[in-house]
């Protein structure tokens, strides 16, 4: 069922960026970071083959993927400042979004607050909704695009970069993105028990 789904999104993407290049890239990223069902798994990986046959630089498709994953990420901020769970819930369903995925980021965020925005950029399914709470709870912009911009630069160059060295069988990256996940997921339990550890530093000298 899942193959059924991602196949012809697959055929999508490698159609598009085929065919434009470099700003289909971004286009592609902006759409799959204001939640649209386009997995970034494929764009990335698929962007970074084409480098290794010359057709695009590594610093023009990371480039391309960031600020896409930036700007779409600020559009879906701005549908939960302004339109909050109402306009999601009404209109996600018709690119392929349930209620479910925009509960799993909003239990992330009541969970770890706003440290979560960055970390989950290189988290699947919870990466590409985390702006939907951030901007329903009014998240500083400024420090919702900084921590939004350093967690995508991770993780759109991981899969870029290993696209290109994977060339033609970029497609068997899915292969790995297990291992990233328990990669990120060991770097925000570090993270919290750090930052757990200051303020109880702080609490005590106080």
């Amino acid at each position: 069922m899942l193959e059924a789904i991602l196949a012809p999104l697959i055929h999508f993407v490698t159609e598009t960026i085929g065919g434009y290049g470099v700003p289909a890239v971004f286009v592609l990223m902006l759409l799959e970071s204001m939640g649209i069902l386009i997995p970034s798994e494929a764009i990335s990986p698929f962007a970074g083959y084409l480098v290794s046959e010359g057709r695009m630089t590594l610093t023009a498709a990371v480039a391309a993927g960031v600020l896409g994953n930036l700007v779409g990420s600020w559009v879906a901020y701005f549908i939960g400042l302004w339109g909050g769970r109402e306009l999601w819930f009404r209109y996600g369903k018709y690119v392929g979004v349930r209620a479910h995925h925009l509960d799993i980021a909003e239990g992330w965020f009541d969970k770890y607050g706003e440290f979560t925005v960055f970390v989950s950029r290189c988290l699947p399914v919870v990466r590409t909704f985390i702006s939907f709470p951030a901007g329903t709870a009014r998240m500083n912009f400024a420090k919702f695009s900084v921590y939004t911009f350093l967690g995508c630069v991770p993780w759109v160059f991981a899969l870029t970069y290993l696209g290109y060295v994977l060339g033609e069988n970029w497609e068997r990256i899915g292969d790995f993105l297990h291992y990233l996940d328990y990669a990120v997921a060991l770097a925000f339990i570090v993270a919290v028990v750090y930052l757990f550890w200051r303020w109880r530093r702080s609490r005590s000298a106080a």
